[in-house]
């Protein structure tokens, strides 16, 4: 407890909390966070490895899967290390800058893995929709110059954000009950007026969330209208397998996010170790789970990776 009283000695200074409430536990709740991060990790290289290796996956879908496999390897990496130091090793501190810093990129790779998510069902929509034009109209140079928007967007987008906490003042209390740096937890360390950084945060949230998830369903709205015309029933089936992985991996991006969000706007009830575990499993579940998701239900993936494991 005694930990809650301390303020930084340097107040250029957060101090970052790990998990309030648990910290007798941190030792333990590092095994999770670890084994998830590793595997995670060595799922992503892997996948980012025989893509790489492999001519034959040069192709649109399998770009987005290392574009995906790249943004799940970032925001992890912005979190987990931090953490892990936390659990471990009692280094709680971080300096005003290098909190900013770890927001920005960790904001910045979130909606860049909105937006691949986003292309990537505009994949699926021209693959079965359009399936004699696909090569035609998503090209590989294509699909590289959607990643270069996304990620300008996430840039344009995130930058303001953080330009606005730069120019507030903080406070002497500068403990964040986090094991890392989000916009909300550290806009409340400042003394002056958030109004705008809320404002800003909220309007951030509808065009990432709101906008990015209407394009995904509009998207698989007329991929059921295009499935339903099919006649047959095998048909019916490949089409609809061909989605499956990307379904998959929009419920394991979304589902901790929008969990973590309805808890911690309308959960007052809930402890706020809750809270934060909630707000950590988004940066754990998908890279642990993403690798596994597409290396089961994308056949030709799958058939490469065999290939490699049995040459290891």
């Amino acid at each position: 407890m005694a930990s809650f009283n301390l303020t930084p000695s340097d107040p250029s200074t957060f101090i970052l909390m790990g998990i309030p409430g648990l910290e007798a536990a941190h030792i333990w709740i590092s095994i999770p966070f670890s084994m998830f991060y590793i595997i995670g990790l060595l799922g992503n290289v892997t996948v980012l490895y025989v893509v790489g290796k492999e001519q034959s996956l040069h192709k649109p879908m399998y770009l987005l899967i290392c574009m995906l496999a790249l943004t799940d390897i970032s925001a992890s990496t912005f979190v987990v290390p931090k953490a892990l130091c936390i659990f471990w090793f009692n280094l709680k501190d971080i300096t005003v800058g290098g909190c900013l810093t770890q927001m920005f990129f960790l904001h910045a790779s979130s909606v860049m893995h909105s937006a691949v998510l986003v292309t990537m069902a505009l994949d699926r929509y021209v693959a079965i929709c359009s399936p004699l034009r696909y090569t035609k109209i998503l090209t590989n140079a294509r699909i590289a110059k959607l990643g270069l928007v996304g990620l300008i967007r996430a840039v344009l987008l995130i930058l303001p954000e953080t330009l606005l906490l730069i120019r507030q003042p903080f406070c002497a209390n500068r403990i964040i009950p986090n094991t890392h740096c989000e916009h909300g937890a550290v806009a409340k360390m400042s003394c002056g007026d958030i109004t705008a950084n809320r404002t800003y945060g909220l309007i951030t949230a509808f065009v990432v969330i709101g906008f990015d998830l209407m394009l995904i369903a509009l998207s698989y709205g007329l991929i059921i209208r295009a499935v339903l015309r099919i006649s047959s029933k095998k048909a019916h089936q490949k089409a609809l397998n061909t989605c499956t992985a990307h379904i998959c991996v929009i419920l394991t991006s979304y589902t901790p996010a929008l969990f973590s969000s309805l808890t911690h706007r309308f959960g007052q009830g809930i402890t706020p170790h809750i809270h934060i575990i909630l707000a950590n499993l988004y940066f754990l579940i998908p890279p642990l789970l993403n690798p596994i998701i597409y290396g089961v239900k994308t056949k030709e993936l799958r058939d490469k990776l065999g290939k490699y494991t049995c040459k290891m």
